[in-house]
């Protein structure tokens, strides 16, 4: 397989962060709205979704409509005190990302503290070259194509020596327009043009490889 280069997103793609993590975030982000934009719960967590849905990140809405401080945004919203009871870890994941041919690197919409913290306690932040996270990308997050720029220029490649392992299927749509191969995680039926392989979690990559060669 002449693949040389790895993109795997974090969260709902690495690891499970549907049952406590995004939770957790979607609170303390409508949390931050109320508070910052004197907003009551309702309407925080509609702006949040808006902004979300309109933009593929809140923050990006944050910073264009409400010049929000997206260090302070991003701290605030991404506090953990029990993480480690909260990252659900597949006890085979080392191995399996281990054994992939190539380099590998993280690029996540999320903050450096957690996309480190998280990664450690998958026990897999050893096996990356790079974490790539918002803070990266001068908080232009995917899907903005920024943040995929800088990553091919810090690491001299090109597009088409990547692959990209995500869940959402926009940041995906952005990868398959630089050139990339794409492998969408998700436990959906459905196809779409920008996805090369369709899998139901990251331990299946081993056996699509020759489909990605």
């Amino acid at each position: 397989m002449a693949t040389k280069f790895w993109i795997f997103d974090l969260d709902n793609t690495l690891h499970n962060a549907t049952p406590h993590i995004f939770p957790h975030i979607n609170r303390s982000m409508t949390a931050y709205l109320q508070q910052h934009l004197q907003l009551d719960e309702a309407a925080a967590s509609a702006l949040r979704t808006h902004y979300w849905q309109r933009y593929g990140a809140t923050l990006s809405g944050l910073i264009r409509h409400h010049g929000t401080d997206p260090a302070h945004f991003l701290w605030h919203t991404h506090q953990f005190p029990d993480l480690p009871q909260m990252v659900l870890r597949e006890s085979r994941l080392r191995h399996v990302l281990k054994n992939l041919p190539g380099r590998k690197v993280v690029f996540s919409n999320a903050p450096q503290h957690y996309a480190h913290a998280v990664l450690k306690l998958l026990r897999i932040a050893d096996l990356f070259d790079d974490v790539m996270a918002v803070e990266d990308t001068r908080y232009r997050p995917k899907p903005d194509s920024f943040g995929f720029m800088r990553l091919l220029q810090r690491h001299h490649i090109r597009a088409a020596q990547c692959v990209m392992v995500e869940d959402s299927l926009e940041n995906l749509r952005a990868a398959k327009r630089l050139g990339m191969r794409t492998v969408w995680v998700t436990a959906g039926n459905k196809g779409t043009p920008c996805v090369d392989v369709k899998i139901r979690d990251v331990m299946q990559l081993p056996g699509v490889l020759h489909r990605l060669g």
